[in-house]
């Protein structure tokens, strides 16, 4: 698996695998974006291929590994990935900002009521109480223009801090929140599970603000193809969207595997993940993978009243017949 970390892929890179694809190649394989985490189904399809008859045999994947969905917003719209993993929001400014066609055509996470909610956390030491504290102080986010940045955006502002002026905002990935927090490099700082179990079972930091308190049921990241892709190709993404269904359903079936597959994929031991995966304090997950699209048309209007995208309709992303679950 290859590893891709910057926000945007050189032009010689994406020529060199546009030209490199012929068209026994479109048929059969999908170039697909990935990240960590909470993508189980998908680590699923990654780490235990023989459980899917039709992987490896009637198309394969091609799998590449990005630091968050922005990037993969990028390679989508450079036509370097077919699929990829998408926030709502690097969704959106892909279509706006990059001419980017595309359809959602599962969904991988949600937050649920009483569940997990991304937060923002501190030292317990630190002077920072409140949100309006924050002002002048350095913050990290794991993708500046990531699917977390809407509701941090708008928390922020509804607390008088401008998050363009007010704060030094830098990216810092889930899998070093904690140690950039706890070296003093930021005063504040976003945890993700299982980063945040690991923190919070060590001690000494807390929590200052979640995401839930900008956007209830906030639909955290989805699948997306392109447009062109899935038009050209459709017995092939409906082959791909029919394995993200059933490993989903694999995923809340065996929590026991699903814990060592999900260990294998983000490194993370199996008792820091028993702590919380699948469980009442995790992310909520459709058990046949379906868009909440409603959820998302809400997530859209919110981002376009303050300012961050025009008004989009998400009915443009709903392919008719190709979109979770599929048999």
């Amino acid at each position: 698996m290859r590893t891709v970390s910057r926000w945007i892929l050189a032009l010689s890179a994406v020529a060199a695998v546009i030209v490199g694809s012929g068209p026994l190649r479109a048929q059969q394989t999908i170039r697909v974006g990935w990240t960590i985490p909470a993508e189980e189904s998908k680590y699923w399809m990654m780490r235990r291929p023989a459980e899917f008859p039709n992987l490896g045999k009637a198309y394969n994947i091609e799998w590449t590994q990005f630091q968050g969905t922005a990037p993969m917003t990028q390679a989508l719209a450079a036509g370097a990935l077919d699929c990829a993993t998408q926030a709502p929001l690097s969704l959106a400014n892909g279509v706006v900002g990059g001419n980017l066609k595309a359809y959602i055509v599962a969904q991988h996470v949600f937050e649920k009521p009483g569940g997990f909610s991304v937060y923002w956390a501190v030292m317990d030491n630190s002077p920072i109480k409140t949100i309006a504290d924050l002002k002048g102080k350095t913050v990290g986010i794991s993708v500046i223009g990531g699917g977390t940045q809407g509701p941090f955006n708008l928390l922020l502002k509804q607390n008088g801090v401008d998050p363009a002026k007010d704060i030094k905002l830098v990216e810092v990935g889930f899998a070093v929140s904690e140690d950039a927090l706890r070296q003093g490099r930021v005063d504040a700082v976003n945890m993700n599970q299982p980063f945040a179990a690991r923190a919070e079972a060590k001690g000494g930091t807390r929590k200052l603000f979640s995401l839930s308190q900008a956007m209830p049921n906030i639909v955290h990241i989805l699948e997306a193809c392109r447009a062109d892709f899935v038009d050209k190709n459709p017995e092939l993404v409906k082959a791909y969207v029919r394995d993200i269904t059933s490993g989903m359903k694999k995923v809340l079936a065996n929590r026991e595997e699903t814990l060592k597959v999900v260990s294998e994929v983000l490194k993370a031991p199996v008792p820091v993940l028993e702590t919380y995966l699948l469980k009442d304090n995790d992310f909520g997950r459709d058990p046949g993978a379906a868009p909440n699209f409603p959820a998302i048309q809400k997530m859209l209007d919110i981002y376009a009243e303050t300012g961050m995208l025009p008004k989009l309709d998400v009915s443009q992303f709903k392919h008719p017949t190709i979109v979770a679950p599929l048999q």
